[in-house]
C-alpha cells in the first residue's frame, strides 16, 4: 500500500521517461521534470512539470514535449545540421524551424501516435503566444510560419488553431516565393542532408540568400580538386620544390655554385649582424633591470577564477538605439503599447500604489533648535508663555531614496519570446516610470547572445581543432536600453527593441549579472539595487555541449555569492513564469501580467523595505540566524 506522501504523478512520470528513452533510441538519457524551460543539454532532458492533480492539459503538454524532443534526438544529426547551417540570424531561424518540423514529421510518419501529442504541444505554445488573435503576418516570425508549413506539408495534418492562423497569414507569401521547393518537402524529409539543401534553397527564395554563407557542397568539390592536383604534382618527376634549389645539381656550373655559396654567406653575415645589434640593445639596459614579463591576463570572471571564456573578440556591449533605427524603434514601441492597452487601468493603479508605498518608506526626519529653517510650531507655546524665549526652527533631512539607483537586468533569451518578454518589458516600463517619480535613478540592461549555437566563437573553436572544455563558447550581446542618468522620456522607445524579431537568443546569466554589478558599483549613489528579471536557468547549447552540464549554472551561483559577499549592491530577482528562488534569496514570481495590479504591489514595494522583518513577512523569507 502506497504511503500518503507518495506523489500520484510519479508512475506517469516514470512511464513517460522510459517511453521517451525508447523513442529517442538513447537508454542513457536522463529525464527530469522542472519548471525551467524544456530542452536537452547533453544527456539530460528537461520536461514540463506535472503536478499531483494530473490535469489533462499538463499530461498532454508533457507527452507532446517529450515526443518532440525525443524525435529530434532520434532523427537529427548535429554534424549534418552544422555543415549546412546558415550564418545569418534570420536564415538560421528558418533553417532551425524547418529541421525541427522535419524531425516531428518523421515521427508522425513512423509512429502515428506521436502526431496528436505534438499537436497538443504546438497548440499550447501557439495559445501561450497569442497567435490565434494575430491579424497581421508581420506580428509573427516568418521562421515559425515556415516550420508550421513544413509540418503541414509533410504530414497532411491540420494544425491547431493558433498555428493554423500563423500559417495562413504567411502561406501566400511562402507559396509565391518558394512554392516549388516547398513542393519537394515530402520527398526530401527522410534524408537530412538533402532536406538541409532544400531548406537553403527555400531561404534563398525568401530573400535571405545573402545570410547562407559558403555552399558546403561546392567547398567539398574544391577540396577534392585541390587534393587531386596535389597528388598529380607529387607524381610528376620533373617537379622540384623550393627546398631542393640549394642542393647539388649535376648540370650546374662551378661558377653558379660559387655564387650561391657567396650569397648564402652574405645572408648569414647580415643575420648575425642583426642579432648582434639586438643583443647590444639588450645589454644597454641599466644595471639591475631586466625586461619585464607581460602581466598575466585577468581572469574571465572575478567571481570564479576558474571560469573560462574561449573567445571575447566577438562579444559586444551595445546601446539599443544602435540595433535599430529610430523609425523601427517607434514602430516596435507602438506594438508594445498595444500589449499594454488592456492593462492601462491596472498599470496606473499599480504605479500610484507603488509610488505611495515607496514614498511612505522615505521617513522624514527633522533637526530641531536650528537658528533658521521652518518655524517649529510645536514649540510656539513656550514663546507665548515667555515672550523672551527665542523662536525655534527646524530643518528637514534629505530622504534616503534621493540617493538611490536601481538597475533592471532583463533576460533577452529565446525562451522569453512571446508573452514572457512582453511581461518583462511591461515590468521594466512600470518600475522605471514609478521609481523615477520617487527620485530614484533607473538603469535598464538586457542580455542575450549574438547568434544561436555559438556564433563566431564556435567557428574559431572548430577551426582551431576543437579544444577540450573550452569554456563559454558563444558571442555575448549586452544591451543598454537606458543608462542611469538618461531621463525616461528620451529612452522610452528603446524597450520596443525586445519585440524585434531575431533579437532573443541564448542566455548566459552569470556574465551578464557580473557586468551589471560592475557598472553599478561605479555609480556615485549611496544605495544600489540590482533587480534581475528572468525566466529560469542559464542555457547556451554551444557552451553546454562541450563543457560540464552545470558549467553556466555554477558560474551564476558563484556570481550571486560574490555580490552577496561584497554587499556593495542589494540583489533582487523577479521570475517570469518560473521560480528563481533556487538562485536568488530575495525573489518573487510573476505568472501573468494580471498579478501586477494585485499582490505584486506589496511584493515589489517590499523589495525596497529597509526593515528585514517586514520584508520577510511579505516575501516569505526566513529571518537569518
Amino acid at each position: 500500500m502506497a504511503k500518503n506522501s507518495d506523489n500520484p504523478a510519479d508512475p506517469f512520470k516514470k512511464a513517460l521517461a522510459e517511453a521517451t528513452k525508447v523513442m529517442a533510441h538513447d537508454p542513457e538519457l536522463t529525464v527530469s521534470y522542472t519548471v525551467d524551460p524544456s530542452g536537452v543539454s547533453g544527456d539530460a532532458m528537461r520536461l514540463p512539470q506535472v503536478s499531483r492533480r494530473l490535469a489533462p492539459d499538463e499530461i498532454l503538454l508533457a507527452r507532446g514535449t517529450a515526443d518532440a524532443l525525443a524525435l529530434h534526438r532520434r532523427y537529427h544529426d548535429s554534424g549534418t545540421h552544422a555543415r549546412y547551417a546558415p550564418q545569418g540570424d534570420m536564415a538560421r531561424e528558418i533553417y532551425e524551424a524547418m529541421e525541427t518540423a522535419r524531425c516531428e514529421a518523421m515521427g508522425a510518419r513512423d509512429m502515428p501516435g506521436t502526431a496528436g501529442n505534438i499537436d497538443a504541444k504546438i497548440g499550447y505554445d501557439a495559445a501561450r503566444k497569442g497567435y490565434a488573435e494575430v491579424k497581421d503576418a508581420a506580428d509573427v516570425p516568418l521562421s515559425t510560419a515556415a516550420g508550421y508549413y513544413v509540418r503541414h506539408l509533410a504530414t497532411g495534418r491540420d494544425l491547431p488553431e493558433g498555428a493554423r492562423t500563423v500559417m495562413d497569414l504567411w502561406r501566400n507569401h511562402l507559396d509565391s516565393q518558394a512554392g516549388g521547393n516547398f513542393g519537394d518537402v515530402e520527398a526530401a524529409i527522410a534524408d537530412q542532408a538533402e532536406f538541409a539543401r532544400l531548406a537553403r534553397r527555400v531561404i534563398t527564395d525568401l530573400g535571405y540568400g545573402d545570410q547562407l554563407g559558403d555552399d558546403p557542397d561546392s567547398m567539398d568539390d574544391e577540396s577534392q580538386d585541390e587534393a587531386e592536383d596535389g597528388t598529380d604534382d607529387d607524381q610528376d618527376p620533373d617537379s622540384t620544390g623550393d627546398q631542393d634549389e640549394g642542393e647539388d645539381d649535376p648540370e650546374a656550373s662551378p661558377e653558379q655554385s660559387q655564387e650561391q655559396t657567396d650569397d648564402s654567406a652574405q645572408a648569414q653575415v647580415s643575420l648575425d649582424e642583426m642579432a648582434d645589434e639586438e643583443m647590444g640593445e639588450e645589454t644597454e639596459l641599466p644595471e639591475g633591470e631586466a625586461p619585464m614579463d607581460p602581466p598575466p591576463l585577468p581572469p574571465a570572471s572575478e567571481a570564479d577564477p576558474n571560469y573560462t571564456v574561449y573567445e571575447t573578440a566577438f562579444d559586444e556591449e551595445v546601446r539599443a538605439e544602435d540595433l535599430a533605427d529610430a523609425t523601427e524603434l517607434e514602430r516596435l514601441r507602438a506594438y508594445l503599447d498595444q500589449q499594454l492597452d488592456p492593462l492601462k487601468g491596472a498599470v496606473s493603479r499599480l504605479a500610484n500604489k507603488l509610488q505611495r508605498r515607496l514614498q511612505a518608506q522615505q521617513n522624514r526626519s527633522w533637526e530641531f533648535d536650528r537658528e533658521e529653517g521652518i518655524l517649529d510650531a510645536g514649540r510656539l507655546a513656550r514663546v507665548v508663555a515667555n515672550p523672551t524665549t527665542p523662536l525655534s526652527f527646524k530643518v528637514e533631512k534629505d530622504m534616503e531614496f534621493r540617493d538611490t539607483v536601481v538597475t533592471l537586468l532583463l533576460d533577452n533569451s529565446g525562451s522569453m519570446r512571446g508573452r514572457p518578454i512582453s511581461i518583462a518589458a511591461i515590468c521594466a516600463d512600470v518600475l522605471a516610470r514609478t521609481l523615477e517619480r520617487c527620485s530614484v535613478k533607473v538603469e535598464i540592461l538586457g542580455f542575450t547572445t549574438r547568434a544561436w549555437k555559438g556564433g563566431m566563437a564556435r567557428e574559431s573553436w572548430l577551426n582551431a581543432g576543437r579544444e577540450q572544455q573550452p569554456g563559454r563558447l558563444n558571442d555575448l550581446r549586452h544591451i543598454i536600453y537606458k543608462s542611469g542618468d538618461a531621463p525616461w522620456r528620451r529612452t522610452r522607445a528603446n524597450l520596443g527593441l525586445m519585440m524585434k524579431e531575431g533579437l532573443l537568443k541564448e542566455n548566459i546569466d552569470g556574465e551578464a549579472l557580473e557586468w551589471a554589478h560592475r557598472r553599478l558599483v561605479h555609480r556615485p549613489e549611496a544605495r544600489k539595487i540590482l533587480m534581475v528579471i528572468s525566466d529560469g536557468a542559464p542555457v547556451d547549447d554551444s557552451t553546454l555541449s562541450v563543457n560540464p552540464a552545470n558549467f553556466l549554472e555554477k558560474h551564476l551561483r558563484d556570481v550571486i555569492a560574490m555580490v552577496e559577499r561584497k554587499k556593495q549592491v542589494e540583489l533582487l530577482a523577479i521570475g517570469i513564469g518560473h521560480d528563481v528562488t533556487r538562485y536568488y534569496d530575495r525573489a518573487v514570481t510573476i505568472t501573468d501580467v494580471d498579478q501586477l495590479a494585485g499582490a505584486m504591489t506589496e511584493q515589489l514595494a517590499s523589495l525596497f523595505d529597509s526593515d528585514p522583518r517586514a520584508r520577510a513577512r511579505v516575501m516569505g523569507m526566513r529571518r537569518a540566524s
